[in-house]
This record gives structure tokens, C-alpha cells and sequence, in this order.
């Protein structure tokens, strides 16, 4: 899979600011064109303290067949963060990282599922946003709770849902993926409307909270983060035939 886009990484606040307001026009919320075949999540794991500079990073994506949600390829890679925690630009530890991981991949996905925010972020610029006009490939963030805005309780049917509101704008979608169990945060990155983007990680979720993505691209980040602290494998591509145990 090949960028779309490239910029030199940031290494300080200033430049990371000026990189996030040169790309937000760029971002266009709209339907898909299409259900998604393929379908990918992304998500890294730290070694040691995290916040610093020259944090070690393992990222992992894993991409699923959306029908069934069997995975059919998998990709990893390892390196620096590269750029210190920042709130609000926490896409500048991670993404140089995931495009590696993303880069290995011999197909290309139809969604990206980051682990993060999309549009619901301060600047209107979170980790999918990026990732989405990087790639030029339609992506969205779900995470655990909103980063912002405010927000009523979702009814507690499987499905229910709540928009999120920041500053008078829709920014994001609390939804609940399973009866009873805490919802999870939905916001469109890039080349997705709120509406498709909710709908493809509550069918993702057919059986956790988190989407299958979510799940799988953890487990696997985690997994080279410790087998290495992070350093071996540099990466790793696997194709058909991935598996993975059972879990919650």
C-alpha cells in the first residue's frame, strides 16, 4: 500500500501545528462510495516510559474480510516515536510508524479503523484525519470515550447511539456495540460521513465492544512491543492464513 501524500515529520510543537493546519482543508466528510470488502485496524503499543521523544513504538494493522471479519493480512513494524506527547498532537508519536506498518501491505483496504479520534478533536484534526489524507484511503477513529464535546447516554440496546457536540458541531457518535456493556466513541476521519462510519464499526462489533479491528490490531501491536521491548521483528507482512486465539 503507497501514500498518497508525504510531509517531513515535525519535530517540534510550532512545525507539528503548521503540518495540521496546512492539511485540515483537505479532509472531506462524505458517504461511502461503496460497502466495504476490506477492512483495517491500526493501533501501537509503547516499551518503557511513555511520553518522551525517543519512546521505542510497535505498530501493528490488520486487515480483515468484512463479511466474515476473518483476518487475511496482517502487518507490523517497530521504531522511535520520534516527537514528545503533546495533547492534541498525539498523531505525531504514531503515525510515522503506522504508515510504515501501513506501507507493508500488499492489499489496500476499503476503511482504516484507528485507534483514536477523527474529526472530534481540538483542531478538527485527530490521528484519522491524518491518517485519511495521508493515505487517501476512507478512515475513521473509535476509541473507548469522547476526547471532548458533550454528549447524552445512549439507550442501552446494542445499537444506540448519542451524537457528540463541541462548539456547536456534530464532532463524533457515542455508540453502544453490545446490550448493556459501555459504548464506545465513533468519529469520522477522511472519505466517510459519521453515518457509514458508525455503521462499519457497529458491524465490526458483532460480538465486544470493540470492534474486531480494534481487538486484533492490539493484540498484535502488544505482542511485538513485548517480544522485543520493542526491536525485533523491524516488520513483518503476513498474508492469508492469519489466526488468531479467542478472546474477550
Amino acid at each position: 500500500m503507497r501514500l498518497q501524500r508525504e510531509h517531513p515529520w515535525p519535530r517540534t510543537e510550532a512545525e507539528a501545528l503548521a503540518v495540521q493546519e496546512e492539511l485540515r482543508p483537505l479532509v472531506r466528510l462524505v458517504p461511502l462510495p461503496r460497502p466495504p470488502r476490506l477492512i483495517a485496524g491500526l493501533d501501537v503499543a509503547y516499551a518503557g516510559a511513555h511520553g518522551a521523544a525517543d519512546d521505542r513504538v510497535a505498530a501493528a494493522v490488520v486487515v480483515l474480510d468484512a463479511a466474515t471479519l476473518e483476518p487475511v493480512e496482517r502487518a507490523t513494524a517497530v521504531g522511535t516515536a520520534g516527537f514528545p506527547y503533546v495533547p492534541g498532537l498525539f498523531a505525531f508519536r504514531e503515525l510515522p510508524v503506522l504508515v510504515r506498518a501501513l506501507e507493508r501491505l500488499s492489499s489496500v483496504p476499503d476503511v482504516l479503523l484507528c485507534d483514536g479520534q477523527g474529526l472530534a478533536h481540538p483542531r478538527r484534526f485527530g490521528l484519522a484525519c491524518h491518517l485519511g489524507v495521508l493515505t487517501g484511503v476512507p478512515t475513521l477513529g473509535v476509541a473507548k470515550t469522547p476526547l471532548l464535546g458533550e454528549w447524552t447516554e445512549p439507550g442501552p440496546e446494542r445499537g444506540a447511539t448519542a451524537d457528540v457536540h463541541d462548539r456547536g458541531e456534530t464532532v463524533a457518535r457515542v455508540l453502544r456495540t453490545q446490550t448493556g456493556v459501555k459504548p464506545v466513541t465513533v468519529s469520522a476521519g477522511h472519505l466517510i460521513d459519521l453515518d457509514d462510519a458508525t455503521a462499519v464499526v457497529l458491524d465490526a462489533a458483532r460480538r465486544y465492544r470493540l470492534p474486531e479491528t480494534t481487538r486484533l490490531a492490539d493484540r498484535l501491536c502488544r505482542d511485538v512491543a513485548q517480544g522485543e521491548g520493542v526491536g525485533t521483528p523491524t516488520g513483518v507482512s503476513t498474508p492469508t492464513g492469519v489466526s488468531f486465539p479467542p478472546g474477550s
